[in-house]
């Protein structure tokens, strides 16, 4: 109620939104050169996505409601914290989600889709399907399942060297498909989170679709391990975040110099 038409001393912190907005705005103006040009902290994005009371893309806020009931319907007692990072990843240790920061307004994914020719997550499918994807990793974390045998065992040595590059098999049907590209091929890690992804999706259909493939074991595994952990705390529960780009000094031009130096010696 603090906020339009209130008096009093409750007029501090819609100020201070307020001039979170305009500095937005500014910024949104800008061509693209110009763009480039500001420092990530000059964005002045949240740390917390979550926390963001007037998100610029609203759809990135569903998502995380959704993904938040999506584990809350399985009986999950563990929601990943997020934070806007350069880049999608889970940092190992910590079990949290860092999200593109292009994902936080509409001109950041319009620059995104213009230096790389497509913005990760960028609709509401694709989002859905990365952020659950993402959670598979955090929770992975957060209850220790990789130093399990059963989990080495049925996923293969998480300690298994992360290439570069893979050579996909895309007749296997040991894996799940699920972000295109066969990426649970890629390493044991990323076969359990797409497993995850694919078991957490509400309405999913896993058992017709991988029903008589070697992959179904994967997904019992899975769906049995996440009802064994039902109301169970997390282990590891620390907030920690890596590489914000709420202070960051990296100008955005040095961030896509340096993607499209890394996509072309990939």
């Amino acid at each position: 109620m603090a906020g339009r038409g209130a008096s009093g001393s409750r007029q501090g912190p819609p100020r201070t939104i307020a001039r979170a907005s305009t500095r937005k705005r500014s910024w949104a103006s800008l061509d693209d050169e110009a763009l480039l040009d500001l420092r990530f902290r000059d964005l002045g994005l949240p740390r917390d996505p979550r926390a963001d009371r007037h998100p610029a893309n609203p759809a990135l806020a569903r998502a995380l409601v959704r993904l938040d009931r999506e584990l809350d319907r399985r009986g999950i007692a563990f929601h990943p914290h997020c934070w806007f990072g350069e880049e999608w990843f889970s940092p190992d240790g910590v079990p949290g989600i860092a999200i593109p920061f292009y994902l936080a307004h509409p001109r950041l994914a319009q620059l995104e889709r213009r230096q790389m020719h497509e913005v990760e997550g960028g609709n509401a499918r694709w989002l859905m399907r990365i952020l659950r994807h993402e959670a598979g990793h955090a929770i992975d974390t957060a209850y220790g399942l990789r130093a399990t045998p059963l989990w080495r065992r049925t996923f293969g040595p998480p300690s298994r060297h992360y290439p570069r590059s893979y050579v996909p098999r895309p007749r296997s049907q040991g894996y799940v498909l699920h972000l295109g590209h066969w990426y649970a091929q890629s390493h044991p890690t990323e076969d359990f989170a797409e497993t995850f992804a694919v078991w957490l999706a509400p309405k999913s259909g896993w058992r017709g679709e991988y029903g008589d493939w070697p992959v179904a074991h994967k997904l019992r595994y899975v769906e049995a391990t996440m009802e064994g952990l039902r109301g169970v705390p997390p282990r590891i529960r620390n907030r920690r975040v890596v590489d914000a780009v709420d202070r960051s000094t990296r100008t955005l031009r040095e961030h896509y110099r340096a993607r499209r130096r890394y996509a072309e010696q990939a």
